[in-house]
């Protein structure tokens, strides 16, 4: 778990795979708490597949919204590629949290480029915990695809001081209504995941 008193978190992934939702929610959970939030996000070519950020920052005061180079204690990544591009961002003793999902950039999907192979091997090289998670069968296995945000939100609420009532509460409030069960399944699935 990181310190109480503050922490910064980068969300990253691919247009499309709910990156602002789940920011939205950690930055409602660290609000509901009582911590001092900032949240920045990065949208770049999102609508065509492109690469999504977003930095949340919470402690008893902060100032600035976005993370700098070596500051994130956390990244949460829900595509592995991302993760490996933006581990630049993370602290020696942060931790990688990754989705096993492989999405195809322009440059692979049009044969220009290769999608890497050892991904999981460069990203232990970088942090001081690596955490690689199946996301999709957890969403798949609650109800819906779309659900593996909130499964990879499960498995982030280990490494945060927040009770898992807040962030259920959180997630009834943020998902549509008629995706709530399937949601709050999902949550379930991946703060029960083994690490």
């Amino acid at each position: 778990m990181i310190d109480k008193k503050k922490a910064n978190i980068l969300i990253v992934g691919v247009g499309g795979q709910g990156i602002l939702l789940a920011s939205e929610i950690i930055s409602s959970v660290c609000l509901d708490a009582g911590y001092d939030v900032k949240q920045s996000e990065v949208h770049g070519m999102a609508q065509r597949g492109g690469s999504v950020s977003s930095h949340v920052r919470f402690g008893e005061t902060v100032h600035s919204p976005t993370i700098e180079y070596g500051g994130a204690d956390i990244l949460l990544s829900f595509e592995l590629l991302e993760a490996l591009r933006w581990t630049e961002f993370l602290k020696p003793d942060g931790i990688i949290i990754a989705n096993d999902m492989q999405i195809s950039p322009m440059p692979v999907a049009s044969g220009f480029e290769k999608y890497p192979d050892d991904i999981p091997q460069q990203l232990k090289k970088r942090g001081k915990q690596l955490v690689i998670i199946n996301g999709n069968a957890m969403a798949v296995k609650a109800g819906h695809i779309k659900s593996v945000n909130i499964a990879l939100l499960g498995v982030l609420s280990n490494y945060l001081p927040f009770d898992q009532e807040i962030w259920k509460k959180t997630i009834v409030e943020r998902v549509p209504q008629k995706t709530k069960e399937i949601n709050l399944i999902a949550f379930d699935f991946g703060r029960n995941a083994k690490q």
